[in-house]
């Protein structure tokens, strides 16, 4: 892909098939030609009325492909770049009862250096071949702050779980897995859900819900919740309760 930017929103009503076009990125090369050729066209995204500025997000194809290409092209020394010393990958999750890749997920937190809380999608990373996490990448849906990326790196002397270490970790907390095996002996399935790697100060937290799945009805019901800083392991009925219960 040589050119991949999103630029402009586009709205069109269902009703008569008019269309708005909004630009969230004016100094797109591309988009500043075609303001030229039809200057009437365009309207700033402050002009977006408001029950629909509050919804728009950043393209999740457009997040997949950036990190994707920022798997290798995080590094800025020449040496270790040719080499390939410093490639990421994405990390594994257990989801239901298998591994598989992390997908990036919305979420509501308050960034490093931010005064309060956003929307935004989230998608942590580890180095190749290995389960460990090295960093996460968000990219911010609010505004002023639209379609920005944000980059955080840990460093390299302090080693923090990834999320298919946490989810094994998960399972071999005596208390939680005691409970699971109680679950799955009673004509029902555990399944994992996705989890969650969410900033909190200068700390991780992860947050996995846990549900159940009964033989004779294919709808997982949602039973527990299970939040780590890493260290200690709850489980509770809901998020509210797991967190007070791991901050005491």
């Amino acid at each position: 892909i040589r050119y991949f930017r999103n630029p402009v929103k586009a709205v069109v009503d269902a009703y008569n098939g008019r269309v708005w076009l909004y630009v969230s990125d004016p100094t797109d090369p591309i988009l500043r030609t075609w303001r030229r050729a039809f200057p009437d066209l365009f309207q700033p995204l402050t002009a977006m009325p408001k029950a629909l500025l509050a919804h728009i997000q950043v393209p999740l194809s457009q997040f997949n492909i950036q990190a994707e290409r920022l798997r290798r092209y995080h590094v800025t020394n020449v040496r270790t770049f040719y080499n390939g010393d410093d490639v990421w990958s994405i990390p594994l999750e257990i989801y239901g009862s298998s591994n598989t890749p992390v997908r990036p997920y919305h979420v509501t937190v308050q960034l490093p250096g931010q005064q309060k809380p956003e929307y935004v999608l989230l998608l942590p990373f580890s180095p190749l071949g290995r389960a460990n996490m090295v960093g996460w990448m968000a990219a911010r849906n609010d505004l002023p702050h639209y379609g920005q990326l944000q980059l955080a790196r840990f460093p390299q002397q302090r080693l923090l779980l990834g999320p298919q270490q946490v989810s094994a970790l998960i399972e071999q907390d005596p208390a939680i897995s005691y409970q699971f095996g109680l679950w799955n002996r009673v004509g029902s399935r555990l399944i994992h859900g996705n989890l969650l790697v969410l900033p909190v100060g200068e700390g991780i937290l992860y947050v996995e819900p846990i549900y159940l799945q009964s033989k004779n009805n294919d709808l997982p019901t949602l039973v527990r919740v299970v939040v780590t800083d890493g260290v200690t392991f709850v489980m509770e009925r809901n998020l509210k309760d797991a967190l007070a219960k791991l901050v005491r």
